[in-house]
């Protein structure tokens, strides 16, 4: 009896050990496997397509039209019609200035027209009854041409006392208060018409070689739009309608203008923000941003031969699109790049990679964007 129980005890004991020793192995050949896995860094191909990028510029907003309200007459300001930064309509009334001298000469020289003209009347009358002269008759004529031409003048600088709105604009700060005296000549405010705005921006040489390249290949207009210095939009889309006629030697640029629609006045004349250019890119050489790092401002990458052994390459970049750089030069879409790990390696590590596909480097993109 004891012996048939201690037959199935070592029966039980070597079975329990064989389980353990392939449990045992499992696992082994398990974190073999995980720790091979955790050893392979991701890595991809640099890849080419076509793409739109925005290129943005410094801008200055200008008023198509921005005069000086000036002072005609000498005279005390009597009166303002409106108030800064209101709009106003072409002739409507601004300031009225109350010359010293102009309504005195104004009543002197229509008094004067008067009487001439009774005279001539009556010197008319007498020279077809044959009584004066026709020399007579055509002196005081002209005499009262002459004291019409006097009365008109004085007229004119009547009206100029009253200063109207030479177009539909918007006021700037009065220069003057009520009661001032003015002088022939003095700033009394300024108007803008911001109906239309012309946007001001400079660009390379570079950039207007691919505009001007692309005007004459779609044979449309170079269409732009306008960051407000919060971060929006301005609604409006321009038109970039004038280039000036030559580079500026010592910045490389050219000015380019752009005429946007300004409705509701929501720009003014002097804003700053930035104009956003549309530009296609043709078999446009992309990579991850997070395939690169930066040392003293320059971008490297680390390329993988076919033995897994890292080497540092200096790119340069183009351009950038969100999650992705455009690279001008310094690798090929043959080269290897290592696409993450990159704080944890050194030129000249040997690593195991695996190639990651371009589409599911994109989808962790758009995950990652929600």
């Amino acid at each position: 009896m004891n012996l048939l129980i201690e037959i199935k005890h070592s029966f039980l004991t070597r079975i329990l050990y064989t389980v353990f020793l392939i449990s045992f192995l499992f696992l082994i050949n398990c974190h073999g496997q995980n720790h091979e896995d955790k050893n392979s860094l991701m890595a991809t191909y640099p890849w080419k397509q076509d793409v739109t990028i925005d290129k943005n510029y410094v801008a200055q907003v200008k008023a198509i039209q921005r005069i000086e309200v000036r002072a005609f007459e000498k005279g005390y300001l009597t009166q303002i019609y409106m108030d800064e930064g209101r709009v106003v309509k072409k002739g409507q009334k601004l300031f009225q200035v109350m010359p010293m001298l102009v309504n005195a000469q104004y009543d002197k020289a229509k008094a004067e027209y008067e009487s001439t003209q009774i005279e001539y009347e009556n010197t008319e009358k007498l020279f077809k009854e044959n009584v004066v002269s026709q020399t007579e008759l055509s002196l005081i004529k002209a005499r009262l041409k002459k004291n019409k031409a006097a009365m008109e003048l004085a007229q004119v600088h009547l009206n100029l006392a009253t200063v109207t709105a030479p177009f539909t604009g918007i006021t700037d700060r009065f220069q003057v208060r009520l009661g001032s005296l003015v002088e022939e000549g003095t700033l009394l405010t300024t108007i803008s018409d911001i109906s239309k705005l012309w946007v001001y921006f400079n660009v390379s040489e570079k950039d207007y070689l691919n505009f001007s390249n692309a005007r004459r290949s779609g044979d449309k207009p170079l269409k732009v739009k306008f960051l407000m210095a919060n971060g929006e939009f301005f609604q409006q889309e321009g038109i970039a309608d004038t280039i000036e006629g030559e580079f500026d030697s010592e910045t490389g640029t050219i000015p380019f203008r752009a005429t946007f629609p300004n409705p509701n006045r929501l720009l003014r004349h002097g804003e700053t923000g930035n104009v956003v250019v549309k530009e296609s890119l043709k078999d446009a050489l992309l990579i991850p941003q997070k395939a690169t790092f930066e040392v003293l401002d320059k971008r490297y990458v680390y390329t993988i031969s076919s033995k897994g052994i890292l080497k540092t390459k200096e790119i340069k970049i183009s351009n950038e699109i969100p999650h992705l750089f455009v690279v001008e030069s310094g690798i090929t879409e043959t080269d290897i790049i290592l696409l993450e790990g990159l704080g944890k390696v050194h030129d000249g590590d040997t690593i195991k990679f695996k190639i990651e596909a371009r589409e599911n480097i994109m989808k962790s993109f758009e995950l990652s964007a929600h």
